[in-house]
Order: C-alpha cells, then sequence, then structure tokens
C-alpha cells in the first residue's frame, strides 16, 4: 500500500510537471503559428512591388526615377540614345545633361583619363529630344591653364567656357585643386565686366551644375584652402541672374530665372512668387520653375517643393531674380556639418541694384527631403548665407511654423536662403518582453537564486566545500537574467513621442549637424553589463566542461594547485579584458556623439549590429559571437566525449533495472548538457534566410534558453539527496499538524473539506519513506572528487 501511494505521488508530480511543461511549450508553439500567419497574411502595401520601373524608387508617394527616365511609372524615355558622330562614342545622355565620350586622353596628356569630347542631349523648341554636335577638347589644356587664361583681356571667353565644361564632365575625377580652379574660370564668364556672350555664360552654368555633382569631401577640402572662391561666385551668379530679364536657366543641380517688373506688381501687399515644382527625378528640367507676379502669399500645393515669396520694400524696383541649388556645396559652413545624403536645398533672392537698399518682406516654404519611413525631423531653423562671416546666420529670420509636409521661414531682407534641418532616425522600438520570456527568466531567476543558496547553506552538511565553477556559472547567469528583464527596454522608446516638440519650438537656433543621435550613457552601461555577463555565463560554461573533463576523464588526478583562483581569474576577468577593449577601441574610433551607438543599438540595450560594409566590424560579431562559438565548440566536444566514455559507458556491476538505469542516464545527460550551454547551439539555426523557420527556431531557443536557470535548479539541486532529505523534514512537519488539524472544531470545517485534507495528511508519513522521485543515477566506480557537485550529481 506504501509503494502504491509512493508510485501515486510520483505520478502527481510527473503529470504537474508535464502540464507545465505543455503549457510552456504550447505557449511558445501558439506565439510562434501566430507570428508566422500574420507574416504570411499580412496584407499588401498600398503600392505593389514593382510599380516604379526602370530604377525608380517609391518615396513619399510618388516614383523617383533616375535622370534618364520619367513619367508616373518612370516609363518614358528621358534620353539620348548611343550614338557615334567623328569617331566618337557616346553612351546614353540624360536630356539636359553633357555625355562623356567614351575615348579619354592618352596617358602621357595633361587630362590623362578625361573625356576627349562631350554632346549635349537637350529638348529643342518643339520639345523634341535632339542632341548637339560633339565638342572637342585639348587633352594638353587642363583647368590650371584655363585659369591662367581667363585673366587675359583678349580671352576666348566663348571657348575657356566650353573647355571648362568638358573638363568637369567626369566628377569622379575633380580634386579640390580642379573644384577651385573651376570655380575661378566660371565665376570670371559670369562678370559683367568681362563681357562675356549668353551663350558662354550659358555654358557656364552647366559647368556649376556639374560641379556641385561631385563629392562632399572634395568641397570641404576645397573651401579649406580658398573660402573666397564660392563666395565669388555666388556673387557673380546673382549678378547675372538679374540680367536674365524674364527668361531662365535650367541645368540638373541649378536653376536660374527672373522678372521684370513693373509698378503694378509689387503695388500694395502683393509681390512676387518663385516656385520650384516636383519632377520626376531628383534633378532640376526645364519646366520645373516658374514665377507668379502680382501675388501677395506663398500658395503650395502637392507638386510644390521649394517656394519664396519676395516683396520689395522699396518702389523702384526694376527687376527680380532667383537661383535655386540642389545641394549646399558651395556654402561651406563651419557651424554645420552634413552626414546624411539629404539635399539642403539653397535659394537665393534678388532685386536689382538701382538702390543699395536689398530690405524685402521675404516668405518661403521648404518641403524636406528625407524619408519618412527612416528618419523624422527633429528640429530646423532659418538661415541666410552672411558673405562677412562666410557662413549661416539668423539675424532678420525666423520660423514661421509648419503646415502640412512644409516648413515656413520669413526673412526681412534678400540673400541666399535655407533651412537647417538636423533629422533623428526613426527607431522602431519593440515591444516590452512577452509572457514566455518573461515567465521563462522569472522562472530561472527563482531557480538560480534556490541553487546559490542551496550551495552555500549545505557545505557543512555536505561536508565539502562550495562547488565554486557551479556558484560563479550561477550567479552570472542570475545578474544576467536580472538585467535582461529590467534593462534591456531602451528608456528613449518613452521620449520618442516628444521630438515633436523641438520643430514646433519658435527658437530660431542652428542646429550643428544634420543627424542627431540619441544620447543614453545608461542604455550603454546596461549593454556593457549584457555583454559582460553574457561572457562571463559562457566562459564559466567552458570551465566546468574542463573541469569535469579532469574530474571524469582523468580519474583520481589531482587539480593543480590554486585551481580555485587560476580559474576565478579567467571566468571573471577575461570577459572584463574582452569588454574593456571592445568599447575603448569603438570609444577610440568614433566621435563622442557617435561611439555609442557603434557599440550598441538604439532599439534595445543590446550590442550593435552594424549595416553594409561595416558588418564585419561589428561588436557583437567580433567581441561576442567568435568567443562564444569558440567555447561552444569546446564544450560539445567534451559533452560527446563525458556521454561516450561515461555515461553511457556499460556498467556490469549495475544492480537497477535496465530501463531504470537508461533513465538515470538520460537525466544525467541532461543535466551535462544544460551547465555546458549545448541548447546555445539552436542560435545559429536562427540565422537561416527562411522566415518561418526562424520564428521556429526563435521560440525553441527562447523556451530552453530562458529556463536554463530552472533547469540547473530541478537538476543540481532537487536531484540531490541532501535537498531531498530536507524536503521530507518539511513533510514531517506538516504531517505532525495532521494532528492539530484532528483537533479542530468539526464547524470549522466543511465536512467534505475536512475529509479530503485529513486523509492527504495521513498519507504524508509513508510518502515521507518514499521521496525519492528523482533518485540521480549511481556510478559503480567511487570517484572522492572534493568541491565538484557536478560529480556528485552524477555520482548520486
Amino acid at each position: 500500500m506504501a509503494s502504491c501511494r509512493a508510485c501515486d505521488l510520483r505520478t502527481l508530480v510527473a503529470v504537474v510537471c508535464g502540464l507545465l511543461t505543455a503549457i510552456i511549450l504550447g505557449l511558445g508553439i501558439w506565439r510562434a503559428v501566430v507570428r508566422i500567419q500574420r507574416g504570411t497574411y499580412a496584407p499588401s502595401p498600398s503600392i505593389p512591388t514593382g510599380f516604379c520601373r526602370n530604377g525608380g524608387t517609391w518615396v513619399n508617394g510618388r516614383c523617383v526615377c533616375s535622370e534618364e527616365w520619367k513619367g508616373l511609372r518612370c516609363t518614358i524615355a528621358n534620353f539620348c540614345e548611343k550614338s557615334t558622330d567623328s569617331s566618337f562614342t557616346f553612351g546614353r545622355i540624360p536630356v539636359g545633361s553633357y555625355g562623356s565620350s567614351v575615348e579619354t586622353c592618352e596617358k602621357d596628356t595633361l587630362n590623362a583619363g578625361h573625356p576627349r569630347a562631350t554632346r549635349l542631349c537637350h529638348l529643342d523648341e518643339y520639345g523634341k529630344i535632339t542632341l548637339e554636335a560633339p565638342k572637342i577638347g585639348d587633352c594638353n589644356l587642363n583647368l590650371a591653364i584655363l585659369e591662367k587664361q581667363i585673366d587675359n583681356a583678349t580671352a576666348n571667353f566663348s571657348t575657356i567656357s566650353e573647355d571648362a565644361q568638358l573638363l568637369t564632365t567626369n566628377v569622379t575625377m575633380l580634386t579640390p585643386e580642379n573644384i577651385t580652379s573651376a570655380t575661378k574660370v566660371v565665376g570670371q564668364i559670369f562678370n559683367t565686366s568681362r563681357k562675356a556672350s549668353a551663350e558662354a555664360k550659358v555654358v557656364a552654368v552647366s559647368t556649376v551644375s556639374q560641379l556641385l555633382a561631385a563629392r562632399e569631401d572634395v568641397f570641404q577640402e576645397a573651401a579649406a584652402e580658398d573660402d573666397n572662391t564660392f563666395s565669388s561666385l555666388v556673387r557673380e551668379m546673382e549678378a547675372y541672374s538679374l540680367s536674365l530679364g524674364n527668361n531662365s536657366v535650367v541645368s540638373p543641380n541649378v536653376a536660374l530665372q527672373a522678372v521684370a517688373l513693373s509698378s503694378e506688381d509689387t503695388a500694395g501687399s502683393t509681390g512676387v512668387r518663385f516656385t520650384v515644382q516636383k519632377g520626376s527625378s531628383s534633378s532640376l528640367v526645364s519646366g520645373s520653375t516658374h514665377i507668379d507676379t502680382n501675388v501677395d502669399s506663398i500658395s503650395t500645393d502637392a507638386m510644390t517643393e521649394l517656394q519664396i515669396w519676395l516683396k520689395p520694400l522699396t518702389s523702384n524696383t526694376n527687376s527680380c531674380s532667383f537661383i535655386v541649388y540642389q545641394n549646399n556645396k558651395l556654402f561651406q559652413s563651419k557651424t554645420f556639418t552634413t552626414k546624411l545624403n539629404f539635399t539642403q536645398k539653397v535659394i537665393s533672392g534678388k532685386t536689382d541694384e538701382n538702390s543699395g537698399d536689398q530690405s524685402a518682406s521675404v516668405a518661403m516654404a521648404f518641403r524636406p527631403q528625407h524619408n519618412p519611413n527612416e528618419f523624422k525631423l527633429h528640429s530646423y531653423a532659418c538661415v541666410f548665407w552672411n558673405f562677412s562671416k562666410k557662413d549661416w546666420d539668423t539675424n532678420g529670420c525666423y520660423k514661421d511654423g509648419e503646415a502640412g509636409d512644409f516648413v515656413h521661414c520669413r526673412c526681412d531682407h534678400t540673400t541666399n536662403f535655407a533651412v537647417l534641418m538636423s533629422f533623428k532616425k526613426n527607431y522602431k522600438y519593440p515591444e516590452s518582453l512577452d509572457v514566455l520570456s518573461t515567465v521563462g527568466c522569472a522562472l530561472s531567476i527563482s531557480g538560480l537564486a534556490l541553487t546559490i543558496i542551496f550551495q552555500i547553506v549545505t557545505r557543512r552538511v555536505r561536508k565539502t566545500s562550495v562547488t565554486w565553477v557551479l556558484v560563479s556559472l550561477c550567479t552570472s547567469m542570475l545578474i544576467f537574467n536580472l538585467l535582461f528583464v529590467f534593462g534591456i527596454e531602451n528608456s528613449n522608446k518613452n521620449l520618442s513621442t516628444n521630438d515633436t516638440q523641438n520643430t514646433g519650438s519658435n527658437s530660431n537656433k542652428k542646429p550643428q549637424t544634420d543627424m542627431v543621435e540619441p544620447v543614453n550613457p545608461t542604455c550603454t552601461a546596461i549593454a556593457a553589463l549584457l555583454h559582460y555577463f553574457l561572457l562571463v555565463t559562457f566562459t564559466w560554461s567552458g570551465l566546468s566542461a574542463a573541469q569535469l573533463y579532469y574530474l571524469l576523464i582523468r580519474t583520481m588526478k589531482p587539480l593543480p594547485q590554486h585551481f580555485i583562483l587560476f580559474i576565478s581569474l579567467i571566468g571573471w576577468g577575461v570577459p572584463a579584458v574582452v569588454v574593456a577593449v571592445t568599447v575603448g577601441i569603438i570609444f577610440s574610433q568614433n566621435p563622442v556623439s557617435e561611439w555609442e551607438l557603434k557599440y550598441r543599438q538604439e532599439e534595445i540595450c543590446w550590442l550593435a549590429v552594424l549595416d553594409g560594409k561595416d558588418f564585419i566590424r561589428s561588436p557583437l560579431l567580433w567581441a561576442l559571437v567568435l568567443p562564444m562559438t569558440i567555447i561552444l565548440i569546446t564544450n560539445v566536444v567534451i559533452f560527446i566525449v563525458i556521454t561516450v566514455k561515461v555515461l553511457w559507458n556499460n556498467n556490469q556491476n549495475l544492480t537497477s533495472t535496465k530501463k531504470f538505469s537508461s533513465l538515470k542516464k538520460i537525466l544525467s545527460t541532461l543535466s551535462v548538457a544544460v551547465v555546458f550551454g549545448v541548447t546555445w547551439i539552436l542560435a545559429y539555426f536562427m540565422l537561416t534566410d527562411n522566415d518561418d523557420i526562424r520564428i521556429i527556431f526563435s521560440y525553441i531557443f527562447c523556451l530552453l534558453n530562458t529556463t536554463q536557470g530552472l533547469q540547473i535548479f530541478l537538476f543540481y539541486t532537487v536531484r540531490t539527496s541532501i535537498f531531498q532529505s530536507e524536503a521530507s523534514k518539511v513533510l514531517k512537519s506538516l504531517s505532525s499538524s495532521a494532528g492539530r488539524v484532528k483537533s479542530m472544531p468539526p464547524v470549522l470545517l466543511p465536512l467534505r473539506l475536512r475529509v479530503r485534507v485529513y486523509s492527504m495528511l495521513r498519507a504524508w508519513p509513508t510518502l515521507n519513506e518514499h521521496f525519492r522521485l528523482l533518485d540521480p543515477s549511481v556510478f559503480t566506480e567511487e570517484m572522492t572528487l572534493s568541491g565538484s557537485d557536478q560529480t556528485e550529481v552524477l555520482k548520486e
């Protein structure tokens, strides 16, 4: 009868454990299935894949085409086909641009590698795409020589302008010296005192457009050598724009347009409005700009990209001109740095110089050029270019609020205007830990804490020293789990909804850069601690494997002297060195404001995974995955050796039944696998490209590894004879209270409940004698190995 009751208790415990396991596994499988279904039946985007053709991309509700295509879906040709003329071959040339010949200057010439000829593709007066005749250059003529020639009073400006345009066609080969020389040459062509022809000046506008396509760093180096050249060119272009009358000159990266004014055009509160409209591509094209006179305000629509309204304050204004630059490369600021590829357009508004007073009422509307899915506007400032400071200034300009997709500015004078915008990456912060992760980590934290307490409290009873390796492993894992549960979520997540406060502020303070990196030292510290304690956990796991190898495989061979001190230095010290070196290298190679996000992620407080070419430099790869992989490989090899040679080695002296022996061998194998961290191998299966398979392995990985602390508690605490003995004492104390329950007045308990409680407590003394539910397996070889409860678990 007693054995039957013991069997019933074992069955009850097995059923309870099975139900808990089934619930956790079911929860994980259910979450995985829901995740897969959401991915499978996700609604299709509003714009189907492949809507934009010929390399076009869907940005801000429209297809942005390359320069060679236009139209709603980038299906209308906007280029001249490949051609051959005068023994020169040309590839496709976008409309409004010059194309370079395939033939280049030979190596022994001054312009080695530069094209020998260029050819213009443009629209004729009937709107037909037309190719002009090739313009052949001189391979022994460079921009430095042109710079000297332009100073000659009898210089042929038309020829020099064409040569400068040809020499700047290949922008990838331009150097800072080339930029400076070309800027000086075209500046002299625009100079009204040099009296260059109108055709030469139109070609010079194309040269400026080509220069604006050069790399940003080339302009920065050129400005560092001579910052007066760019300012001179801008002034000369302003003067030239006033001479255009009612005409315009448009190139891909710069456009000039002027209008002659009458007294009615600026009478009362009316003024002049200049509008830049969206095109199929990011380049300016003919017809993308227009001027309205006798209007009283800004008036934007869905196709407006940039708009300026100007009201001269003097009555003798006869003309007004505008220039729009696609970027700010001619305006090299010392106080504002650019990191993103978003274009910062600059617009110039100027009245004729019959009066030296350039006071005016100016209103502007700028549409920020960014992808709202990836970035959001953080702050902006309305500025103008101060020629005396050679930098952006806010004097006389102020914000005029935001409306729709535009930011508005007002200024009280005419000059070159811009809006300096700073953006913040639109991070997608994950949701808080789900129920599965929280429950698993809570069970692990409880199990690890109980295991540590058990190892320390029962030290004298076991008559052995504390198992230092197991305690260290549990301690590091416990701290890691606590940090993971309470610190993995970035507190910036709660601040992301307040970012609009900066843009709505009336303060017109200049930002220092166009990219604002979020700062959170606390999150960085937590990421470093998580990095450290996970490395510590794996290091102690490797040390545990090494210790078991010496104790079980090299039996009876004593451990080296000062073994505990030696492994402690390795277990706690080596990970600290790895983390310190990683943080030190990243901090030394990046600016102070950027290094944090080179080490950690912003979405969560964890190590960063860099994109693109920088992936190989990711701290997650070198400072965590690599050492983890080495330790895991070592642990798996030792695990196989111990399993084959010790755990599953046939024992002829075994007295238990074959079935019971096999069960205990399985439990012993699992106990070793848990400490060795073998289940972390599943992380590598999560690297597959198949989303469904990755999700399934992610949840299996989560189930097994978030409960690793609970598994250690079950295998290394619950299975020990001391724990079971102490549990028996608890049962005895509970059974002794059965008498007190029997003496209670009958009226205090319902009859049915009293009978059930009485019957259950009467059974406890008998069950106490048979409490060995998970009696650990027995090795017949006696191994007296002090200081290793892992060996004790395998022995018992």
